[in-house]
């Protein structure tokens, strides 16, 4: 599932193709038919992303709302749009741009109310200037769960994923097994600040990168990391190799069905 950075790239490049201009929109797999007649042919005021949620406006006051869950892709192109192949829930076309939408978990037309309320639904979006870290807080430091199972909560912090969860907390030295009600008020500034300046550099970048630069490939004289992922990472997906900075092994477990990675050497209990 794509993380919080992806949605809001995502939501700069539609709102560049689309905004302000009047926007066709259909349905050539068939299932978005009656959703997509009611903003087609309107004008788009607004696109912006709230965690995991991407969210387009128009001058009708109504709004797409699509979560891609595990399968749902954008293809976001240029020029005029090619025939639809395959299961294409939406489109959006406009003079010189196209998007098309597969495979979303949650693909809606919402009135402003129903926008806001599902906003009101998820945590503070790090990335997002009007976020009030606040609200996690109070979610943070009431809870018994593991602070690795309250990052990937999307009530508790908007758009934080796997790779995320795993970075911040290495490089804050927080054992993910911690308890909300252990991670100090000092700890979870540090962490808030990093994901806020991590995530907003995701966004701008289309990438994830996490190593400082004093630990880069170069700088250590070490090989850079390859995987489909791309980006530099301390733990996320090395586990059996060594910690860049202490030698331990990185380990993985399963915490609430995600695979949680972790160097017990810098992160000790």
């Amino acid at each position: 599932m794509p993380e919080g950075n992806v949605i809001h790239h995502q939501a700069r490049r539609l709102g560049r193709a689309f905004s302000r201009r009047v926007v066709e929109v259909d349905s050539p797999q068939g299932r978005f038919s009656e959703g997509a007649a009611q903003v087609s042919g309107r004008v788009v005021r607004k696109v912006e992303a709230h965690g995991k949620h991407l969210f387009i406006g128009f001058d009708n006051r109504l709004w797409i709302h699509v979560h891609l869950g595990l399968f749902g892709k954008w293809r976001i192109g240029r020029g005029e749009p090619p025939e639809p192949r395959g299961q294409v829930r939406m489109r959006l076309i406009t003079d010189g741009a196209y998007a098309e939408l597969r495979g979303p978990t949650v693909c809606e037309v919402l009135d402003e109310d129903a926008k806001r309320a599902a906003v009101r639904r998820v945590g503070p979006d790090p990335i997002r200037k009007d976020a009030d870290p606040e609200r996690a807080w109070q979610r943070v430091h009431r809870s018994s769960a593991p602070i690795g199972a309250l990052l990937m909560n999307q009530d508790v912090f908007a758009g934080v994923g796997n790779i995320y969860r795993a970075e911040v907390l290495f490089r804050n030295g927080v054992s993910p097994y911690r308890t909300g009600r252990e991670v100090s008020r000092s700890e979870f500034d540090a962490m808030w600040d990093d994901l806020v300046m991590l995530m907003s550099a995701g966004t701008k970048r289309g990438r994830i990168d996490t190593v400082r630069p004093e630990h880069l490939p170069d700088v250590m004289g070490r090989s850079p990391r390859r995987d489909r992922h791309g980006g530099e990472v301390y733990v996320y997906r090395r586990a059996g190799r060594e910690c860049y900075l202490c030698d331990a092994e990185v380990l993985i477990a399963d915490m609430q069905g995600r695979n949680l990675y972790w160097c017990p050497g810098c992160q000790p209990a």
